[in-house]
């Protein structure tokens, strides 16, 4: 495993990035502020499971509602601690606006991330011919710290497999993507595009469909439900396809049932249900606070989902004791 073999101080080239990587989700308090020192614990027993990598400011890491003095804090904080461990790292520099993400860009490369993860401008729905000269402008500044492309399932301008090969063979430094995947199709027409020219991740649910169709790892929605779920499903991938595709169904079942209602039918964001996730699994102190403006789900409910979660998956029942 990466985490277990490269430095963390070394830029990642398309190869190294693999497995699972956990998120790094903000512990939010009653008067709006991040709690810093419960998010140094989140570090460090994220760390403590072995995980292949940890990454920041993604959809979870709520990047869109933080100051820039709390971004600096936030990866000062993440590049220390994962050093300290030997955790390899990206950092999130994603901002709808290109030129603050620019800003984040160059403060976060001193930081010495394995990469870091970037999204499109998200204004006005950049063209192709935009899309490059974007990236161009972030390589220019990277220099030899790689980009990661996080092109989400709601993102403005949703790339092809194509696209995503006409954009490595403009920008080199794009070594990595993070997608919602897609059906056998899709799969066949990316599969030219992976190899070790792109690191293909896709959503930590359904990691071993994407890992059967040549999907590298996920920056891990599951890891969000508990990292050792993650890590051992990603290892069984590995030694019992079919089995961890059972596996799968009774994920997706959980998901399904228990998760996705709160998005489609009640309406929460995406990350609240991240967060609720980590109240689920019991593995950190995170708390399901959303930073105002956007809702949280309320943490009452949370055990009657972790009942629900012993019985639907049960190798889960394993790792929660409460």
């Amino acid at each position: 495993m990466l985490a277990k073999t490269a430095s963390v101080n070394r830029p990642l080239e398309a190869a190294d990035i693999r497995g699972i990587w956990a998120t790094l989700m903000l512990p939010i308090n009653e008067d709006e502020s991040i709690d810093f020192g419960r998010l140094e614990e989140e570090i460090d027993r994220i760390s403590a499971f072995g995980v292949d990598g940890i990454y920041s400011n993604g959809t979870a890491g709520e990047f869109y509602n933080q100051s820039e003095s709390e971004f600096r804090r936030i990866h000062r904080l993440l590049a220390r601690r994962c050093r300290a461990a030997g955790l390899p790292f990206q950092i999130g520099v994603s901002h709808m606006s290109p030129w603050i993400s620019l800003s984040r860009l160059k403060w976060a490369i001193r930081q010495e991330p394995g990469a870091v993860q970037l999204i499109l401008p998200d204004w006005f729905p950049p063209t192709e011919a935009e899309i490059i000269a974007f990236l161009k402008k972030m390589a220019a500044v990277s220099a030899d710290v790689r980009l990661v492309l996080y092109n989400p399932g709601h993102a403005k301008v949703r790339l092809t497999p194509e696209q995503f090969g006409r954009l490595k063979d403009a920008v080199p430094q794009l070594v990595g993507v993070k997608v919602a995947g897609g059906d056998a199709v899709w799969y066949e027409q990316m599969r030219k595009h992976m190899a070790d020219r792109l690191a293909v991740f896709v959503p930590g649910h359904r990691l071993a469909t994407g890992f059967r169709q040549g999907a590298h790892g996920s920056y891990s929605n599951i890891a969000c439900l508990h990292p050792q779920l993650a890590l051992d499903w990603y290892r069984l991938m590995q030694t019992d396809l079919a089995q961890a595709l059972d596996w799968e169904k009774a994920i997706q079942h959980f998901m399904n049932d228990h998760i996705i209602p709160y998005i489609l039918e009640q309406k929460y964001p995406d990350p609240a249900c991240d967060k609720f996730l980590s109240v689920v699994g019991g593995w950190a102190n995170v708390g399901c606070r959303m930073r105002w403006p956007y809702r949280s789900i309320p943490e009452a409910g949370a055990e009657a989902v972790r009942a629900a979660g012993r019985i639907v998956i049960p190798v889960f029942s394993t790792l929660v004791t409460e």
